[in-house]
């Protein structure tokens, strides 16, 4: 079972889930390559991941990569590659209850690279988890509703894998 929000608290934006699974089983899925490769990115897309070491200071290096043939021709149309390298780097790590991963974000043409820091809380409630994730804003309001929508998507792989499909 999955229950959602999304909210914007400031600048930074806060996506809510609960879901019906065990604490240690959503902490896998953000700290273990073979986890964060089974959900992360949006519907489309995939990760391949190189590095992920979890700990405070650790690597994580992945590539996107447009999964399918509707988004390789999106990413085409828009002239933009079909997978782009990412780095970030594990800045907060409290087993099981609390992980901040700071993005580089270099990938964006015309852009000054950037950190955006992505922090998430895991809240124990009976049999359910709960899970929120607070994102730092992009470099303008378009590509911070982008990074929203996104991650939103990619957040429906796990709310269909726990057995729910959000609600909207």
């Amino acid at each position: 079972m999955s229950s959602d929000s999304n909210a914007r608290r400031g600048s930074k934006i806060v996506i809510e889930r609960t879901y019906r699974a065990r604490v240690e089983d959503i902490w896998d899925l953000w700290t273990t390559k073979q986890g964060f490769e089974s959900w992360w990115g949006p519907q489309g897309f995939r990760a391949d991941v190189h590095a992920l070491d979890a700990h405070v200071g650790g690597e994580l290096r992945y590539d996107m990569v447009a999964a399918t043939p509707e988004m390789i021709a999106a990413m085409k149309q828009m002239g933009r590659p079909a997978s782009h390298a990412t780095r970030a780097r594990f800045t907060e790590l409290k087993p099981r209850e609390r992980l901040a991963i700071t993005n580089v974000i270099d990938f964006l043409p015309g852009v000054a690279t950037f950190e955006s820091v992505i922090a998430v809380d895991f809240a124990r409630q009976g049999d359910r988890v709960r899970m929120v994730v607070t994102l730092d804003p992009m470099h303008s309001d378009e590509f911070t509703r982008m990074q929203e929508q996104g991650f939103t998507s990619q957040l429906t792989k796990l709310d269909i894998r726990f057995g729910h499909a959000a609600s909207t």
